[in-house]
């Protein structure tokens, strides 16, 4: 693991892997770390990967204060000037995937390409957002066990749990090293975020959708919330929330097949 402080004061923690001319970027989900991506960076050596946690996540710092979509992109665009990064592919996977619409929206010209796992353009509705203050207030009184406890059944396709103890136990391990602070602050900010079906329906670059079939937090219809000929629609069958730990030969097929066709 890496360490980059950036001009805004916060500490990005980061790994590498790879080595190529296409630079990938991977962005995890709430509560997760770029650990979520080690079954799946193994599989595409032939790219330049680069896997940073999130500011509250994993090893990276952040500041006491609402951690919004836009916040979170301009960590990333501060993270990738301080690396020298050339034009890239983002990939993000759910809360990461709010991040990469947030950055595409205000730093189109960074981008070669980008794509949403497991997520959505789409806002909260009123339900999702009581849930949202619930969950902040169930963390600020219990801690993040009890919350992680309950999310991590969720993350996984129906029925597959007791087949798949070893990524529920890192997806938990993960889970509860989150700071609550933080936990807390990027509920406010998902709760808060605009809607960016415009960014994916008028992207000047290819955008991948990648989505399971069997996602309990965003279903594929939600996903798959753009068309046309930038976009290209990957549906992981037998996969809930987790495509990268439950399938992820699948997404890494799916992921050098779309960077390929667009940049060979």
């Amino acid at each position: 693991m890496e360490h980059i402080q950036l001009k805004n004061g916060t500490r990005t923690a980061y790994k590498t892997a790879g080595n190529g001319p296409e630079t990938l970027l991977f962005l995890h989900g709430f509560c997760g770390s770029s650990a979520y991506w080690d079954k799946l960076a193994p599989l595409l050596p032939q790219f330049r990967l680069i896997l940073p946690d999130l500011r509250g996540h994993g090893g990276s710092t952040g500041k006491e204060e609402p951690h919004t979509m836009e916040m979170f992109a301009e960590d990333l665009a501060l993270f990738a000037e301080a690396l020298e990064l050339p034009p890239f592919h983002l990939f993000g996977h759910s809360l990461g995937g709010y991040v990469t619409l947030a950055f595409a929206e205000k730093y189109p010209g960074k981008l070669a390409s980008f794509g949403l796992i497991h997520s959505t353009p789409f806002p909260d509705d009123e339900a999702a957002r009581a849930n949202r203050d619930k969950s902040a207030e169930s963390i600020r009184q219990n801690g993040m066990e009890p919350f992680i406890r309950g999310l991590v059944p969720r993350l996984f396709a129906p029925g597959s749990l007791s087949a798949r103890q070893d990524d529920a136990e890192l997806a938990k391990k993960i889970g509860l090293a989150t700071d609550p602070k933080a936990a807390i602050l990027t509920l406010k900010g998902m709760r808060d975020r605009s809607n960016r079906l415009h960014v994916l329906e008028e992207s000047k670059v290819p955008v991948l959708l990648v989505a399971g079939d069997a996602d309990q937090i965003v279903p594929a219809s939600k996903t798959f919330a753009a068309d046309g000929p930038h976009v290209q629609q990957v549906l992981l069958e037998g996969v809930g929330h987790m495509g990268m730990l439950e399938a992820p030969e699948k997404m890494a097929e799916a992921i050098a097949r779309f960077v390929r066709k667009e940049f060979s």
